[in-house]
């Protein structure tokens, strides 16, 4: 068996707000010192893959310079090692991928160039584990066109799911892509693994009727009555971190003890792109409980349960508390950061009240649906200035300057947008 894998990373992660504005949601960080798509990469390497191909297209340049020529993961080789797939243009191309199987149609060249007859489909921006050597030997003891990964999910999650329905002996019977009522809790993880030959047949089939083919939508609903396609039940640690509260809720249960995800186990190393950093510093009025501290942070005032990237600083008299602080991002002298996320390089000013007040349940007024379990999220690169108190699910867009802040005063209500 032949095989490669193919990971989508080209998603624009709306549900993500700003922390998206300048990257695609697999470059998002994560856990202090990795990337989403880390996990991924991580799962190929350790499963003996080392034929990768990453399908980009929204925003790639972050998610280009973190891969490079893939050194990190042992994927910088002269045979197989890691491709970056950009769309292009050319006689009988489309400049862009318009779904997820459209994505993986315009690049089976690249398969029939690496003369695989397996390959294994992949989503970049899933928090996870999993042994792919397991599924791949399934599916051929199966003899199986494709299989499934899938796991049970809660009654009131299927509608954000494919769910399938099998029989007895694990056979696909019935595919339904995001049901409003769902006959089953058995859902699709976005793992494929396919026989490339049956693949290509279905791709090319599809695609005249489907600009914007999908393998959710169009493709595995295709399958089912011709095709042997079989499930792989999978048990383990899996998150979608699409949203901001899902994507806060992982980090605080990282910070807590109560996480699944060993980010420590040696046997399954999360590999990632390092830069050369100090060690952190605790000053010595320096308080830090329950929290990730990465190399580079000076930390002289206090942080509990919190994550801080590379670089932080956290002023003298400051208080963090349920944030996560991505890179050199500075906290001044009596700030307070409560309930958080806070993107790269981003200067809080000296007394400033970030997450500020009791009000949780109002929600931003220009994404509602987006943005209204309480966390306020300032974008890369924004200046706040000095004693300004801002509420909760406030977002702060990227690049913003003081002069952002002067239409609301000295206080930024719940719910306002900072542009």
């Amino acid at each position: 068996m032949r095989v490669v894998a193919l990971i989508l990373a080209g998603g624009a992660g709306t549900r993500l707000g700003v922390l998206s504005d300048q990257r695609a949601k697999p470059a998002v960080p994560f856990a202090g010192r990795y990337r989403i798509i880390d996990f991924t990469l991580s799962n190929c390497v350790n499963s003996g893959i080392y034929d990768v191909g990453v399908l980009t297209q929204y925003l790639p340049r972050s998610l280009n310079e973190h891969i490079g020529i893939g050194r990190p993961w042992d994927l910088d080789r002269g045979r197989g090692g890691v491709r970056l797939l950009q769309p292009y243009q050319g006689r009988g191309h489309r400049d862009w991928y318009g779904g997820t199987a459209d994505a993986v149609l315009q690049n089976l060249d690249y398969l029939r160039d690496r003369r695989a007859d397996t390959v294994i489909i992949l989503s970049g921006d899933h928090i996870y584990k999993m042994d792919y050597r397991l599924m791949l030997r399934a599916h051929e003891e199966r003899r199986a066109d494709l299989t499934v990964a899938v796991m049970n999910v809660r009654p009131e999650e299927t509608d954000r799911f494919g769910i399938v329905l099998t029989d007895e002996h694990g056979r696909v019977t019935q595919f339904l892509e995001k049901p409003k009522e769902a006959p089953s809790t058995l859902a699709n993880m976005g793992v494929y693994v396919f026989n490339v030959n049956a693949l290509a047949e279905r791709l090319q089939a599809l695609a005249p009727k489907h600009p914007d083919l999908d393998f959710g939508k169009h493709v595995i609903p295709s399958m089912v009555e011709t095709h042997a396609i079989y499930t792989y039940p999978f048990d383990g640690y899996w998150v979608d971190v699409g949203t901001v509260d899902a994507y806060w809720q992982t980090s605080m249960e990282l910070t807590s003890g109560q996480s699944r995800l060993n980010l420590y186990d040696t046997s399954w190393i999360i590999h990632t792109r390092s830069e050369e950093r100090p060690p952190a510093k605790i000053g010595p009025q320096g308080v830090v409980r329950s929290s990730l501290i990465c190399n580079g942070c000076t930390v002289r005032g206090q942080v509990y349960h919190s994550v801080l990237s590379p670089g932080v600083y956290v002023s003298p008299g400051a208080i963090v508390r349920d944030s996560i602080i991505m890179n050199d991002t500075w906290i001044g002298p009596g700030a307070i950061v409560d309930r958080c996320i806070l993107d790269k390089n981003v200067v809080v000013g000296a007394g400033v009240q970030l997450g500020w007040g009791d009000d949780f349940t109002t929600p931003n007024q220009r994404h509602p649906d987006r943005f209204n379990t309480g966390p306020t999220i300032v974008g890369k690169g924004a200046h706040i200035p000095a004693n300004r108190r801002i509420g909760r699910n406030v977002v702060i867009q990227s690049d913003v300057d003081e002069e952002a802040f002067s239409a609301f005063g000295e206080i930024v209500p719940s719910g306002a947008t900072v542009e």
